[in-house]
């Protein structure tokens, strides 16, 4: 009988022992697992947070930018047609706010295109040509092109349309993460 205990003592002890390995190995990989769950969700999170900021200022550069273009509406409506030679000043300076809102439109586009996805990148990139109808309109009406009025009324949708889409696509991308 004594050679039976030292045997089950000595069975109960090596389950015992490959239980623990089991166990801890059991442990280990599912403590793996849970670091790269969470590794990987940060990541994403990380992302998400970055882009939504790059398409947010995006956004509100393209803002910007539209409010000079409503401010050039202003002055030719107040011009009530006839652009004297101070509505034409106002205009030169509202060129060069344009021209300077531009320059920060055209900086955002490329972090969106650096932040992607492409889809979006490229929307942002036809926010930013939908612009140059507005400036090539606005030159012409410095230069007393009487057309030139109804070409730059003529921009707005296409503007609007292009940042609509843009912001549509955003949205999908951020949610989609």
């Amino acid at each position: 009988m004594a050679d039976n205990a030292f045997w089950i003592a000595a069975l109960t002890a090596g389950t015992a022992v490959v239980a623990s390995w089991v166990t801890s190995r059991g442990t280990a990989r599912a403590a793996l697992i849970q670091a790269d769950t969470t590794t990987g969700a940060q990541r994403v999170e990380r992302l998400r947070e970055a882009r939504r900021a790059a398409y947010a200022d995006f956004i509100e550069q393209a803002q910007r930018l539209s409010d000079v273009h409503w401010k050039v509406s202003d002055v030719v409506r107040a011009a009530d047609g006839g652009l004297g030679p101070r509505q034409v000043e106002e205009l030169r300076a509202l060129r060069d706010r344009q021209r300077e809102e531009y320059a920060a439109l055209r900086h955002r586009t490329w972090i969106v295109s650096l932040e992607g996805p492409d889809e979006v990148a490229e929307l942002a990139n036809a926010v930013r040509r939908s612009t140059n109808p507005f400036h090539k309109a606005m030159e012409a009406m410095i230069e007393g092109d009487a057309d030139a009025v109804a070409r730059f009324d003529a921009c707005y949708r296409p503007f609007w349309q292009a940042l609509k889409d843009f912001i549509k696509a955003s949205r999908d991308t951020l949610h989609a993460m």
